[in-house]
């Protein structure tokens, strides 16, 4: 591992495709402040990690809690040059289902958080000179499976705030948006134990993809810290699909 100056927030940053970035990172000598509300995980991993690793607890859907986990990030480590948003939470409803309290909450944790998180980097960013905001989407923000009415409407809603960062802010601070396809996370783990037949439902999701295979968190945070090397100085407002083709085939009969 070689030590740089580099500095990078990772927001869900414990576990899943979060806790994969803050291994990466750390392990290609960046600095990394790991933001999470499971204060447990979170604070075994940055021990885990050593030295240049900060675990804040933060619920990154309120205001306060990321205006001081950013505060103490820049204490601790300086301005920084990535913000990788991975935070995020499923539901599973219907518009007619969804209860106002239940949409709050899917907006909150999965929208208001980004532009929370955003709003609190970019000018940290823009003192250090030039740098990237990461936001984790979803393949639904392109296409939607039934019954994820406000997960995928604040998924979708992501794209336009990754526009318009790039928009507002470019040159200095450049903004993407990931749209993984199904990833071997403990969300997902989660979500798939509440149906009554759960390896039934893996292979489900593992048959839906070109490749025949459900992701690694380990992928996404590969694209993840390749998109914030100079290397890919010239990507910028756009959502990548790292989704083993999930959803570009047509359903049907093959024909000779």
């Amino acid at each position: 591992m070689t030590t740089s100056n580099k500095v990078v927030v990772v927001t869900g940053g414990a576990k899943g495709m979060g806790g994969a970035c803050s291994h990466l990172f750390h392990q290609n000598g960046w600095k990394v402040a790991i933001l999470d509300i499971d204060e447990k995980v979170g604070a075994e991993l940055s021990r885990e990690l050593g030295n240049d690793a900060l675990f804040i607890a933060c619920d990154v859907s309120k205001e306060d809690n990321v205006k001081e986990a950013f505060n103490q990030t820049i204490e601790a480590f300086g301005d920084i040059d990535t913000l990788v948003h991975s935070a995020g939470i499923q539901r599973y409803s219907t518009v007619t289902e969804t209860t106002e309290e239940e949409w709050d909450l899917v907006m909150n944790v999965n929208l208001k958080s980004a532009f929370l998180c955003a709003k609190y980097a970019i000018p940290s960013i823009q003192r250090k000179g030039t740098g990237l905001v990461a936001i984790v989407s979803s393949v639904q923000a392109f296409i939607s499976q039934k019954n994820v009415a406000p997960y995928t409407t604040s998924k979708t809603a992501l794209l336009g705030l990754t526009r318009s960062i790039a928009v507002d802010y470019g040159p200095e601070v450049r903004s993407v948006t990931i749209c993984p396809g199904t990833v071997d996370t403990p969300m997902f783990r989660s979500s798939i134990a509440q149906s009554p037949d759960p390896q039934e439902v893996y292979q489900e999701c593992v048959d839906m993809h070109l490749t025949k295979r459900i992701g690694k968190p380990e992928e996404v945070a590969e694209l993840i810290y390749f998109l914030a090397q100079d290397k890919a100085s010239f990507i910028t407002g756009q959502a990548i699909r790292i989704d083993g083709g999930l959803g570009i085939s047509v359903a049907g009969s093959k024909r000779d």
